[in-house]
């Protein structure tokens, strides 16, 4: 599928929103980057390893942009919210973890959304997620093979590495040995080979995708 690279799936989401609301979200998504409130009301977001990328974008109605006079000019009911997302593991497993490790935020971050239900229980949730959900056309990813826990133990390892390779003049034999047997066991589970693995929710979503054509049809 052309939203899936490797093990990373790419998320697009435009949700509307009624247009007296525009100033109440822009207020919620600025008091929720102060510093003092990331680091309560996102402690939940940040144990969900399996996120590489999120961002949440909102758009009034006016913003929409206009290529020019050959476009007809749209009067729009609606304000949106964009939310960009990129994650490892099936769609299903990235929507329920989002709905239990922050029930209470999302509908914050959702406020007002025409037609949002409750984030619990989760199935009303997921249905509207899927409903507005834009499908990617081209999705691409420079280490396909590579999660989002990939990515920061590489990232372990190097720090390693450079730490191995300071003060090598100065360090005998016997010091270094010592050094990077510590380092081999502090990063044992750091080290493994990067494989793909099977996007367990390729046939699910073809099935929801075929549903909402029909839908669509009829």
């Amino acid at each position: 599928m052309s939203n899936i690279a490797g093990k990373a799936y790419a998320m697009n989401l435009m949700t509307p929103f009624k247009k007296n609301n525009v100033w109440m979200n822009r207020l919620l998504f600025w008091i929720a980057r102060l510093p003092i409130v990331q680091k309560s009301a996102f402690r939940g977001l940040l144990t969900l390893s399996i996120i590489h990328y999120a961002r949440w974008v909102i758009v009034g109605r006016k913003q929409l942009p206009w290529l020019g006079e050959e476009q007809p000019r749209e009067k729009l009911n609606y304000a949106y919210m964009f939310f960009f997302s990129n994650f490892n593991g099936s769609w299903t497993q990235y929507i329920d973890s989002f709905s239990i490790a922050l029930p209470v935020r999302l509908n914050l971050m959702w406020y007002k959304s025409v037609g949002k239900p409750g984030t619990i229980p989760e199935t009303p949730f997921n249905q509207y997620v899927l409903k507005n959900q834009i499908w990617t056309d081209h999705y691409y990813s420079a280490y396909p093979m590579a999660s989002s826990n990939d990515v920061k133990s590489a990232k372990r390892v190097k720090e390693q590495l450079l730490n191995l390779c300071e003060n090598l003049d100065t360090v005998n034999e016997d010091e270094f040995m010592k050094k990077y047997n510590r380092a081999l066991f502090e990063l044992q589970a750091d080290l493994s080979q990067m494989e793909p693995t099977p996007v367990v929710s390729l046939a699910n979503e073809a099935i929801k995708k075929q549903t909402r054509l029909k839908n669509h049809i009829n």
